[in-house]
């Protein structure tokens, strides 16, 4: 009984030892123990006394048992508060108010405004100390009256509350509380809940079967001096728990007790066991029977705990309670094997459940070196049942995380034989088509379908088996073909009988006969309506044959493991299409240009194929574009996309732009198709959108060896020069493609002959291993070698930086200069004067003489000589002609003028207009290109 004197005034002692304990102050002269404790708990999970937040959850209810036996005790208990202003709350085993019985109308609303109603939360963590919360934590009754409780809006109460428990199982079933205004609050309270919380709990033990009742009364009746155990130690009661080490065990070391007892009560043969814990202790467990009254039999298991130090107050019942027992069926394993329930078969009839009992928490004095307790009490027969189903779940719990955890069909078949051996079987193998493989739907199988052994798992070698990649062909008799045609799984409980099985390879099978394997599980590996290949189980190390009941667990196994292998079927499907696409998306090969030498990777990403592209794109003049861009994301839209943008890369360049206003009007059609300005399949659905993208352009001239550059968000490019330093460009960033707003800028710098300039997408440089200033420096280091060629700098390159398998695609792209020189160049400067197309004709006739090309004199004159004189006629400013011998002769007449002519087709009537016309058809190509003083006007004309 808590004594009166904790009902004294809040202004004095309490309210200022709340106050000094939320500034960080001792307070155990002033409050309570079990109070100081609740007040730490609260402040640990970050509490505000002035400041709830408090959940509400709607439909809560308690099981019908629990009602039926709790109705007639709060019925009378309502009826004898009925004169006193007192309310009844009957709370959840989580502190979740259920119903709340009595009470004047003026506590109603008191009760109401401070949320403490049907549907609110009252555990301890969330309103902090009162009756239900702290009666909840301590497991026992207590009583909170006035500034005791931790938060402001429940000063004006008090209260009694205490935990109803289930009497076989020992779980908390629900809360009892009796709450009244603080000056009518009396320490009596705490009597009436408890007596009410008693008569409970017996009414629920009279529910019980008369078999549960029995065998534990039969227990209490039995003494502990049987054959071969200590005698109790004097001043202990039988039935009671002594306060020895044992009391205070961890939970994982009770887990181990649970399951070593659970093994020992479904053993006939065995009776002692000894288990080792922590702290340095062990424990002797004993299996004797036991009878009742009415002769019903069963088996109860004791535990000795020995040695060792205390290890901290880990309780599980109250102090002062009757210890309980909790069913095996409720009893969870250790978290590493902790699992989902699981479709298993039951116990034919309804015998008892095997029952664990819970100890109770004691008080820290000093301890006994032992302790002696019951640990089960149950039937055999179900305890071998409860020791197959907790090792069924446990298996089932390690297929749900080792099974599927990449998405390649070989490597999810090989983690199912991985799981299945040693645990459920001896040896595993699993058979796929090859199409399945290969990411394709496998068509219907049956015994003319050839399989491909993908996945062996075993204890031992077991040479007379197929091997992984051997291809099997089953005959029609044997169980995997009798299941790949019905789709369900086969049992051989004696393969030595299975004249089907043995049929296969009948020399072969009967060495395999001879090694010890005598049953087999063969199940179809189904998913979606679809039948994917078989598994196969065999068991040779096992003393007992496969059963009936190991068939549903053999097939949750192979079903679980069917659908990964079925999901990762469909990714290969995907990603080969989707490489598929980006394959042809890519340049195919390298373009006939004499700029620069040339090499180039890409590398699809661990996770897929992604929007990583690179272009090498000749150019009028002799001049060459090189690009790298990256597009967001991975998959076929990112290979889509990554089409969209390289093709429009192409159509930008034929207009022969400037790299600055490339960017723009690729920055441009980014931003239209983000907006969704593009077409769809569906006219119902928008454009799907680029997202982002980031884009490098350079132009390099071979005749001036000035190289142009300009990016959008890229990372900078490298140029190593002839002698192997390395400068990264300091190129402005500019922003990502599709973002608009400011101007790109262009660099310009002269490239010495035989440097290399090394463009690359920044899955090269950063990943989530590393940044992207330490992934420069390593490729800085890497480039510095001035004898590699390019195709030696990218394997250096990619060998360097990069994994096994990337986590994010890459595109390298490493172009070595070449020079034009002075000796293949040769160029006029011409006056705006009719006269001097003449002088350009015999210029052209004897340079191309020097150059051995005598043949084309009479073409090139005739088509120098319309360029010249459409510039000296219609431009402005100097005339410049300049002949390049490259892989085509490259005819070339700029002027001061921006307007760029145009071809059209003459009328018969017409005395000029067929100048462009000639020159279209005599040249390969023609076309214009603009500068900041004019434009050009270029022809191709092949070489003999």
């Amino acid at each position: 009984m808590i004594p009166l004197s904790v009902t004294w005034d809040d202004i004095g002692g309490l309210v200022d030892a709340h106050e000094r304990f939320l500034t960080g102050a001792r307070v155990d002269a002033d409050v309570r123990g079990a109070v100081l404790d609740s007040w730490k708990r609260c402040r640990s999970v970050g509490l505000e006394p002035d400041r709830l937040l408090v959940p509400y959850a709607s439909g809560l209810a308690l099981d019908d048992t629990f009602l039926r036996a709790a109705e007639p005790v709060l019925r009378r208990l309502t009826g004898s508060l009925s004169e006193v202003g007192m309310t009844i709350a009957l709370c959840d085993s989580q502190g979740r108010m259920v119903q709340r019985l009595g009470g004047d109308r003026l506590l109603r609303e008191r009760l109401d405004d401070v949320q403490f109603a049907p549907g609110f939360d009252a555990s301890e963590q969330v309103v902090g100390t009162n009756g239900v919360g702290t009666a909840l934590a301590e497991r026992g009754p207590v009583y909170v009256v006035g500034r005791e409780h931790f938060a402001d809006c429940l000063q004006p109460f008090a209260c009694a509350g205490t935990p109803v428990r289930n009497p076989l199982s020992g779980h908390i079933e629900a809360v009892l509380d009796l709450t009244c205004l603080r000056d009518d609050g009396d320490p009596l309270m705490l009597r009436l809940v408890r007596e009410a919380a008693r008569d409970i709990e017996a009414r629920l033990l009279e529910q019980a079967t008369q078999r549960e009742r029995a065998l534990l009364a039969a227990y209490r009746r039995a003494g502990r001096d049987a054959e071969g155990w200590p005698q109790q130690p004097a001043g202990t009661r039988p039935g009671r728990y002594g306060e020895g080490a044992g009391a205070r065990l961890g939970r994982i070391d009770l887990a181990v007790l649970r399951e070593k007892a659970e093994e020992l009560i479904a053993a006939p043969h065995r009776t002692l066991d000894e288990v080792m814990l922590s702290g340095g202790r062990s424990a002797m467990l004993l299996r004797r029977q036991v009878r009742g009254a009415a002769g019903e039999t069963g088996v109860v298991v004791e535990a000795r705990i020995l040695g060792g130090a205390d290890v901290g107050p880990v309780g599980l019942a109250g102090p002062g309670t009757v210890a309980g027992v909790v069913p095996v069926s409720k009893i969870a394993p250790p978290p590493r094997k902790r699992a989902a329930a699981a479709r298993l078969p039951g116990p034919p009839t309804s015998p008892p459940i095997p029952t664990l009992l819970l100890p109770p928490p004691q008080p820290s004095a000093p301890q006994p070196v032992t302790d002696d307790r019951l640990l089960l009490l149950g039937d055999p027969g179900v305890g071998r049942l409860a020791v197959l189903a907790r090792r069924r779940l446990e298996l089932l719990h390690e297929a749900g995380i080792r099974i599927g955890t990449t998405l390649d069909v070989a490597r999810t078949a090989e983690e199912l034989a991985e799981v299945a051996v040693p645990w459920f079987a001896d040896f595993a193998s699993v058979d796929l088509p090859d199409p399945v493989l290969h990411g394709e739907e496998p068509g219907p199988l049956g015994a003319d379908t050839p399989l491909r052994r993908v996945a062996v798992g075993s204890v031992r070698e077991e040479p007379d088996l197929y091997g992984v990649g051997d291809q099997v062909g089953y005959v029609p008799s044997t169980p995997q073909s009798r299941s790949l045609e019905t789709g369900r799984a086969v049992l051989e409980p004696v393969l030595a009988e299975a004249g089907g099985w043995l049929a296969q390879d009948p020399a072969r099978l009967a060495r395999v006969l001879t090694a010890g394997i005598h049953s087999l599980i063969t199940v179809p590996l189904r998913a979606r309506g679809t039948t994917l290949g078989v598994v196969s189980f065999y068991r040779s190390g096992h003393p007992a044959p496969f059963e009936e009941d190991d068939l549903s667990l053999a097939q949750e196994l192979a079903g679980r493991a069917a659908i990964c292998i079925d999901n990762a079927r469909r990714y290969t499907r995907e990603h080969n299409t989707a490489l598929a696409l980006q394959r042809s998306l890519l340049p195919k090969g390298r373009p006939e240009q004499s700029a620069v030498e040339v090499a180039y990777r890409y590398l699809p990403a661990q996770a897929g194929v992604g929007g990583d592209w690179f272009d090498v794109i000749p150019l009028s003049g002799a001049r060459v574009a090189l690009v790298v861009g990256d597009v967001v994301g991975h998959g076929l839209h990112a290979a889509a996309t990554m089409g969209r943008l390289r093709t429009a890369v192409h159509n930008f360049c034929s207009l022969d732009l400037p790299p600055d206003e490339l960017l723009t009007h690729l920055d441009d059609l980014v931003g239209r198709l983000d907006r969704g300005e593009g077409w769809a399949v569906d006219s119902s659905q928008a454009d799907s959108g680029i997202v982002g993208a980031t884009c490098l352009y350079a132009v390099y001239d071979p005749v001036s060896r000035r190289c142009a550059l300009t990016r959008a968000g890229h990372p900078l490019p490298a140029v190593v020069g002839p002698d192997g330093t390395v400068e990264f460009v300091d190129l402005p960033s500019g922003q990502p493609l599709g973002l608009g707003g400011m101007p790109f800028e262009t660099v310009e710098l002269e490239l010495a002959e035989g440097s290399q300039l090394v463009l690359y997408t920044d899955g090269l440089i950063e990943d989530r291993h590393q940044d992207i200033d330490a992934g420069l420096e390593r490729l800085r280091t890497v480039l510095a070698r001035a004898d590699r060629s390019p195709e030696e700098t990218c394997e250096a390159v990619l060998d360097t930086l990069l994994p096994a398998r990337p986590s994010d695609d890459v595109a390298l792209l490493v172009a070595r200069t070449r020079a034009l020189g002075p000796e293949r160049v040769a160029q006029w400067e011409l006056p705006s004067d009719p006269a001097v197309v003449s002088r350009s004709r015999a210029a052209v006739t004897e340079q191309l003489a020097a150059w051995g090309l005598d043949e084309m004199s009479f073409t090139v004159e005739l088509v120098a000589s319309e360029l010249v004189t459409n510039a000296i006629r219609h431009a402005a400013g100097p005339v410049q002609l300049r002949l390049l011998r490259d892989r085509a002769l490259i005819c070339e007449v700029s002027d001061g003028s921006g307007t760029s002519p145009r071809l059209r087709r003459a009328r018969t009537e017409d005395e000029g207009g067929r100048g462009l016309f000639l020159v279209a058809q005599l040249t390969e190509r023609w076309g214009t290109r603009y500068t900041p003083d004019g434009k050009i006007i270029w022809t191709e004309l092949p070489l003999p």
